[in-house]
């Protein structure tokens, strides 16, 4: 398994590069699930929250926007071309990533070293990429989830919530496992939580059992 982080820079028109251009700082996106080439996420908005939700809401091509909070909006869009790339070659994201005007920054995780060689090689063609930190997860430790994060991560790999396209819903998922929506969620982000926690210490280079160990990407 590999986690690396991935700066884009976005050729392609897109409405959060728009929205963004002019923030003083990054704005972190949070994603729920991408189906059928829309992606739902959730927008760390802040204080523009209400001139985001006018333009989202304006824009012909968007979705959904719903209002979650003071500084949080969930959106359901088209994908612009990153996700779909990162999650059609077996990638996922960590939930927390973010967008300034043309300028992305993706943290990705990669069961392969191939297929994170196509992450970017499918980024590249509508963007220019430059690879950041790259690790590698030596998982020969005990696992630090919980025996019920495992369940549902297992459950979740098994009935192909990972692949591309997905083969279950987060949903669907859900009423397998006889767990609320949110539940799910929550057990999917702690256990990923988790699993990052014992793998990342300040970005420092680490050795050793269980921990990520930064390579070149050949």
């Amino acid at each position: 398994m590999f986690l690396a982080t991935v700066h884009f820079t976005q050729h392609r028109d897109c409405i959060l590069r728009r929205l963004t251009a002019e923030v003083d700082s990054p704005v972190p996106i949070e994603i729920e699930e991408i189906q059928n080439g829309l992606v739902t996420f959730v927008l760390r908005s802040g204080r523009h929250t209400d001139t985001f939700q006018s333009e989202l809401e304006a824009a012909d091509h968007v979705a959904h926007v719903k209002r979650l909070d003071d500084e949080n909006l969930l959106v359901t869009k088209p994908s612009c071309g990153a996700y779909s790339a990162i999650y059609q070659n077996h990638g996922t994201l960590r939930r927390s990533n973010t967008v300034s005007g043309r300028q992305r920054e993706y943290n990705v995780l990669a069961f392969r070293r191939e297929d994170l060689r196509n992450i970017i090689d499918d980024l590249g063609t509508f963007g220019t990429v430059t690879l950041g930190k790259l690790e590698e997860f030596r998982a020969d430790v005990d696992s630090p989830l919980t025996d019920r994060q495992r369940d549902v991560v297992t459950e979740a790999l098994t009935r192909g919530y990972y692949d591309w396209p997905r083969a279950i819903t987060n949903e669907g998922l859900a009423e397998e496992l006889g767990i609320s929506r949110a539940t799910l969620q929550e057990h999917l982000r702690k256990a990923e939580r988790a699993l990052l926690s014992a793998a990342l210490v300040d970005g420092h280079k680490r050795t050793g059992e269980g921990r990520f160990e930064r390579i070149e990407l050949e």
